[in-house]
């Protein structure tokens, strides 16, 4: 990436805006071949999830990510440039499509700032190949036209355009100035009775018989074929009205402010949300952190009750040996890759408003070798939401359950220029289009599960989600 020493801001004017462009378009016909222009500018503090819901368009993607008590918040809209992938090298050939787009990159402004430069939104289905009418490819990625973060108290805004060989530059440069004009003075969309309709009915309807699935899966385990299978259920609901995405993922982040908030849409009507708590990897400066997280348990309803809940779940045989599979197999890859990891001796607990998991935080520093992606490949998916050993698990997991997973228990994050980012797994969550919903939830299956329990897990894990969707 080429990032030049202008900054927007010392000379804010629609002739130095054209200006500048045309720079841009001169080395696009010089090199042919399209450049990614990037210019990033500290604004006024912004809840990026406002500013997303005011422009909302059912037919342009989008991507939200947010961390309430870290007091972070991603949101981009549109497409500046994108590019899918399929079979077991998608991370590879999403990789090397960022790298090349960085190559033809030029950014200015406060490139440096939090969230400042072009950021990759990704997002990596569960399985490397996903059904025909899917609403999500197995791999993709794009860079929006426009993007508004916020790190504590710095917002920041970028308008990235591919300025081609045969690009209008008069075009491209009206409609930057204008972005410029919103975001530094942005507006807020007033909420009116008019976007506030009655309460939505719903129905609901089950898909597959779960119990019988997690017989099945631990008659496999008895066969010795695996040692744990997560299996999810998958609950379809319909309404008399339509869902608005981002104002159920609202709810969520209020709820769940320890959890990632998440939407991503694919410009179809479609929307995949959640709250997940699950982090998969998250790179900054060379130093990797992951984690993991398999047990659960209820939450109490008085602190005693609580604390009696959390001893058990830490005292749990069960609980304890599905958790240790986890970070055995994340410590043993990364292994693989040449990183030494680093994680406390004994699991903690990491409490959620509903639910409480077992958490061990796993951290290790990454040589020049090792990229983001390139681990991520390496991580997911993770024991947590495929099974152990991973390949034997995840191969019977279309069998035992009635649905395609397509993003649920997926990557979902974003990369940045600097090759550092941040991916969760897409758990507790919905698939939404339109007056429907179809909602995911899953239990890992180990010798001793019982399908009745397992069954209770499940619903204690739709639960967030379901109020959410019913609010």
């Amino acid at each position: 990436m080429t990032i030049l020493p202008l900054h927007p801001a010392d000379n804010a004017s629609p002739e130095a805006l054209r200006a500048f462009l045309a720079q841009c378009h001169a080395a696009a016909v010089r090199d042919g071949r399209p450049k990614l222009v990037s210019i990033s500018l500290a604004v006024d503090a912004l809840d990026p999830l406002a500013v997303l819901e005011s422009i909302f368009e059912p037919g342009e993607p989008h991507f939200y990510a947010e961390r309430p008590n870290l007091e972070t918040a991603i949101s981009g809209a549109e497409v500046a440039v994108a590019h899918a992938a399929r079979g077991a090298d998608r991370f590879a050939v999403i990789e090397r499509f960022i790298a090349e787009t960085l190559e033809h990159t030029i950014a200015v402004g406060d490139v440096e700032a939090p969230f400042g430069g072009p950021h990759f939104f990704t997002a990596f289905a569960f399985g490397a190949e996903v059904g025909d009418g899917e609403p999500f490819p197995a791999a993709q990625v794009f860079v929006p036209r426009w993007q508004v973060a916020r790190a504590g108290a710095t917002t920041t805004a970028v308008a990235n355009l591919l300025v081609r060989p045969d690009s209008p530059i008069d075009a491209l440069a009206e409609r930057v100035w204008r972005a410029h004009a919103k975001f530094t003075g942005f507006r807020y969309r007033d909420a009116t009775p008019a976007d506030e309709p009655a309460a939505p009915r719903f129905t609901t309807q089950e898909t597959g018989d779960y119990r019988a699935a997690v017989a099945r899966a631990l008659g496999r385990i008895g066969a010795g074929e695996f040692e744990k299978i997560v299996l999810a259920r998958a609950i379809d609901l319909r309404t008399d009205q339509p869902l608005h995405p981002l104002r159920v993922l609202n709810g969520l982040r209020e709820r769940f402010p320890e959890c990632y908030a998440f939407s991503l849409a694919n410009g179809r009507g479609q929307s995949f949300i959640g709250a997940s708590p699950e982090r998969l990897v998250r790179v900054s400066r060379g130093v990797l952190e992951t984690e993991a997280l398999a047990g659960s348990i209820r939450r109490g309803a008085t602190a005693s009750e609580d604390a009696a809940l959390g001893s058990a779940l830490q005292h749990s045989e069960k609980d304890l040996r599905e958790q240790r599979l986890v970070l055995e197999t994340i410590a043993g890859r990364l292994g693989q890759l040449g990183v030494t990891v680093e994680h406390p001796a004994q699991p903690g607990l990491r409490r959620l408003a509903n639910v409480q998991h077992l958490h061990t935080p796993v951290r290790a520093v990454l040589g020049e070798q090792v990229s983001l992606l390139r681990a991520l490949a390496w991580l997911h998916p993770t024991p947590a939401v495929g099974g152990t050993p991973v390949a034997a698990a995840v191969a019977r997991i279309p069998e035992l359950e009635a649905f395609p997973r397509g993003l649920y228990a997926g990557a979902i994050g974003w990369v940045n220029a600097r090759g550092g980012g941040e991916f969760f797994v897409g758990i507790r969550s919905a698939l939404v289009d339109g007056t429907s919903a179809r909602v995911y939830a899953g239990a890992g299956i180990v010798a001793g599960s019982n399908p009745d329990r397992e069954f209770a897990e499940t619903d204690l894990k739709f639960r967030a989600m379901l109020d959410a969707l019913r609010a």
